[in-house]
């Protein structure tokens, strides 16, 4: 069976620590008293965990319990993977302690590069002793950090509707050319997709989602284009661009103010990708989250207009 189509391996930690007890403190029985269960209970975890591997890890006799050559050879990973965990568990509840209340949201990374420092320093001016964090992620990431309430709302492409979220479109955002100053396009007032037939493209990939809505809008055309280069990330693209590699067709946000490059409306066929607000299904708002989420949009609209 292929390694992608196999199930996820289950960790067995509760196994794993009354392992680790066994041998700490010397026995079931010990161990049972150590963490709180009964000798049952912590027989259970081991039996479990032997199966689960497929071999035995102790010898237990009434005088003694012994390690197997198996758990010999497991015992120090265990310890070492049980140590961290406590130290990381440990971390995570000084910093819940520690820090400051974090105001979360999530935006798209071709976003964030050029649109959330005017909207953090618009929210700063107005509170600005709250803390603010920010996850530049991809589209699904998104999604999952507002599912999980990591983040309060995400600002992304709109896409498919989810039953658990709420997505509300607020803007469209057109694709432009981005070409290298002095490239014989960079004066035209627009240009069509057909002048692009004899120039190097630079492509973002598939799964940035960029590439999709170009596809999807460009058709059996697509195959007409030398996409000569690819790249995971959008500032990748603008900068071999900007180093006369070739020609990229972006978000126009994500272009905004870029040195070494001239940005061109494309038409026939225009595309744009429609921004969209991610929410809770159900769920409100603070009056804070309320605050920076209308901010952000504002500021969103206003760079499109301007642009």
């Amino acid at each position: 069976m292929p390694a992608r189509d196999r199930p996820p391996m289950q960790i067995d930690f509760l196994g794993m620590q009354a392992f680790l007890s066994i041998v700490e403190q010397g026995g079931f029985l010990q161990a049972a008293a150590h963490l709180n269960l009964s000798q049952t209970a912590v027989s259970h975890r081991i039996r479990k965990l032997e199966d689960a591997l497929g071999m035995k890890l102790l010898t237990r006799t009434t005088r003694e319990v012994t390690l197997t050559d198996a758990g010999r050879a497991l015992l120090p990973r265990v310890r070492s993977a049980l140590r961290e965990l406590e130290l990381s568990y440990e971390l995570m509840r000084q910093h819940r302690h520690n820090a400051p209340r974090w105001l979360a949201f999530a935006c798209l990374p071709t976003l964030a590069a050029t649109q959330l420092s005017p909207v953090l320093r618009r929210f700063a001016g107005l509170y600005p002793d709250v803390a603010v964090r920010v996850f530049d992620s991809a589209v699904d990431e998104i999604f999952e950090h507002v599912e999980s309430e990591a983040a309060a709302f995400g600002i992304t492409i709109s896409t498919a509707h989810r039953f658990d979220l709420s997505i509300e479109p607020f803007a469209e955002e057109p694709f432009v050319l981005v070409c290298p100053v002095g490239h014989r396009l960079a004066g035209e007032p627009a240009v069509h997709w057909e002048q692009l037939t004899d120039d190097v493209l630079i492509r973002i990939s598939l799964p940035a989602g960029n590439a999709t809505t170009i596809d999807d809008a460009l058709g059996d055309r697509r195959t007409a284009f030398r996409w000569s280069y690819e790249s995971q990330h959008t500032a990748v693209a603008l900068d071999f661009v900007a180093a006369g590699l070739g020609l990229s067709v972006v978000p126009a946000l994500c272009a905004t103010a870029r040195t070494g490059v001239v940005v061109r409306p494309l038409v026939e066929p225009a595309i744009s990708r429609q921004l969209a607000l991610v929410t809770r299904r159900n769920a409100s708002l603070s009056g804070l989250e309320r605050a920076l989420r209308d901010i952000a949009i504002d500021q969103i609209r206003l760079s499109l207009s301007a642009g």
